[in-house]
């Protein structure tokens, strides 16, 4: 990976539903991700939710998107 893009974890189901909780939404609501997005890995699936963290001049930021076709 390019030194200076954020980084992209996959999360694992169990930490996808989580987090699907404690915000109060469903998978559908999340902002997308496109599966042949280049950053994204071989290992990605369709309905996977990818963990984005940005770094900025305040520290660090972190985006939620799911994976769609």
């Amino acid at each position: 990976m390019y030194v200076l893009q954020s980084k992209h974890l996959k999360l694992k189901p169990e930490e996808a539903r989580l987090l699907l909780e404690k915000l109060n939404i469903t998978a559908t609501q999340l902002p997308k991700i496109k599966k042949k997005d280049p950053i994204l890995s071989d290992d990605i699936k369709v309905g996977d939710i990818i963990k984005i963290e940005r770094k900025t001049s305040n520290g660090k930021v972190i985006y939620y998107r799911i994976v769609v076709p």
